[in-house]
């Protein structure tokens, strides 16, 4: 009863999350934490949910704050899921205030590269996952940003890359590397087959955010909001039961970066992200405005950028170790 009830709640929420034109990767993340919402709780019908909603939350964070551990972003994440789930989908906003055990853990200093790192890393790798983490690199990009670029979001005049619905829904523009233009060139060249013989094929179109498609009937299958990283096959699209090709899989990215840092022998924790620490940090050094930075990784709160600055106090906390003057 528990799964068929839960089922049904988790559909409304994805309806309404659809409607509402959120991303898909949202859509499963508030899904999943509803689902551990209601599992703490063991509630069986939507009536249990209504009763002291703000007690059952606060519960379940302060849970997920003292026996899980939780990052203070992941707490947030939870809060955030449950909020929308009682205003949107239950119709009855959180009134009273939610006075959850809030997580504590420090938040750490990211990893970041040298450049001879960078460089030695993108050596090693071959095909779209280079470029994906030149791109990454290159423009301070995230890696979901990278995978879901289009043609006409790169300005190869204004060498320029512009960055659609980042996080928070945010559009901005970031630098496109000079010395990218002949390789994505000749890539775009590549997917340009590719799309071709999709049409072709009967296929061709792409997924179009906030229902543009219905506003550019033909949109979809031009070129310019193609993906400039597609997926190898065609797939069916779980939201609209459309075949069509979509970008290429991030994880696939990730796994080509680990691979080509172990065989360096790097020992850092590296990811796509951590390109993206190294691009901040790398213009930090060079004696880019703070601000700046901040507009082009698209951060809310300067404060997360400043974090950024550790790399300037060469040693810990600019300290020069004594050891050094023997």
């Amino acid at each position: 009863m528990l799964v068929k009830k839960e089922g049904k709640l988790l559909d409304d929420v994805r309806r309404i999350m659809r409607l509402k034109h959120y991303s898909i990767h949202t859509e499963r993340v508030y899904c999943d934490w509803i689902k551990q919402f209601i599992k703490f709780h063991q509630m069986t019908d939507r009536q249990s949910l209504l009763i002291d909603p703000e007690v059952k939350v606060e519960n379940f964070l302060s849970y997920l704050a003292v026996h899980k551990k939780v990052a203070v972003s992941t707490q947030n994440q939870a809060m955030n899921a449950l909020v929308y789930l009682f205003k949107h989908i239950l119709n009855q906003p959180l009134e009273k205030t939610v006075d959850a055990v809030r997580s504590t853990k420090n938040r750490r200093i990211p990893v970041v590269l040298t450049q001879p790192e960078v460089k030695e890393i993108i050596t090693l790798m071959t095909g779209v996952p280079q470029l994906v983490v030149k791109i990454i690199y290159g423009s301070g990009l995230r890696i979901t940003e990278a995978v879901r670029l289009r043609v006409q979001d790169i300005d190869f005049d204004y060498k320029q890359v512009t960055v659609r619905s980042g996080k928070g829904n945010k559009d901005r523009v970031t630098p496109f590397s000079n010395r990218l233009m002949p390789e994505v060139t000749t890539h775009l060249q590549r997917v340009k087959l590719i799309h071709e013989k999709d049409l072709l094929a009967g296929h061709g179109a792409v997924y179009l955010p906030f229902a543009l498609n219905k506003k550019y009937p033909n949109a979809e299958t031009e070129w310019g909001w193609q993906y400039i990283f597609p997926a190898r096959g065609i797939t069916l699209d779980p939201r609209s039961d459309v075949v069509r090709r979509h970008h290429v899989d991030q994880s696939s990215i990730n796994k080509a970066i680990k691979v080509a840092v172990k065989s360096l022998g790097i020992n850092k924790r590296v990811s796509a992200h951590t390109f993206r620490h190294s691009f901040a940090t790398h213009l930090l050094q060079r004696g880019t405005d703070i601000r700046t930075i901040q507009s082009l990784l698209g951060h809310n709160d300067l404060e997360t950028t400043m974090i950024y600055t550790h790399v300037l106090n060469l040693g810990g906390q600019g300290v020069t170790s004594p050891l050094d003057d023997l």
